[in-house]
């Protein structure tokens, strides 16, 4: 039994003495880090500016019904837009050319249709005007914006300011 401890200790002595033992191989070579040239480097990502009004207005409105876009401009400048924008239908279609805003309603309420009109800003005859409603539904002529853009529409335009529709 004595021996078989003692060869139990010797062994235990030797496998620490040999874990501890400094290692006398070499490291391997580590490679070269590779200079990185403009050719190497990922392009950046590519953004498609976004499209310009296609309106002579230079401080109103431009509507693209080809398109389906708006914009606010302010002395030549585009200050909010292009936005997504919804339009009448062919028979109710909302009209083309070139109008001024005539006046301005927060809170109106259609009286032919009977529907809310947030934030309206009336531009042509037959109460013809840009107004918060559904994108993917068609309006009776008026120029349907998302709740956020009909705001900036409304607080952006003034009355007498040209709207041009193409």
């Amino acid at each position: 039994m004595r021996g078989t401890g003692v060869a139990t200790l010797l062994g235990s002595v030797l496998v620490t003495a040999a874990c501890a033992a400094p290692h006398t191989t070499t490291p391997s070579p580590m490679a070269e880090p590779v200079p990185l040239t403009t050719t190497s480097r990922p392009a950046p990502p590519t953004t498609t500016p976004p499209p310009a009004p296609p309106c002579a207005v230079t401080t109103g409105a431009c509507v693209s019904l080809a398109q389906r876009l708006a914009w606010l401009l302010r002395d030549g400048r585009v200050v909010h837009g292009p936005v997504p924008a919804g339009f009448g239908t062919p028979e109710e279609a909302t009209p083309a050319g070139s109008f001024h805003v005539a006046w301005k309603d927060r809170e109106h309420r259609s009286s032919v249709y009977g529907t809310d009109m947030p934030n309206s800003v009336f531009f042509a005859a037959g109460g013809i005007a840009f107004h918060a409603g559904p994108l993917d539904a068609p309006s009776h002529g008026c120029v349907h914006l998302t709740g956020a853009d009909s705001v900036a529409f409304f607080d952006g335009l003034n009355v007498g300011d040209a709207v041009q529709v193409l």
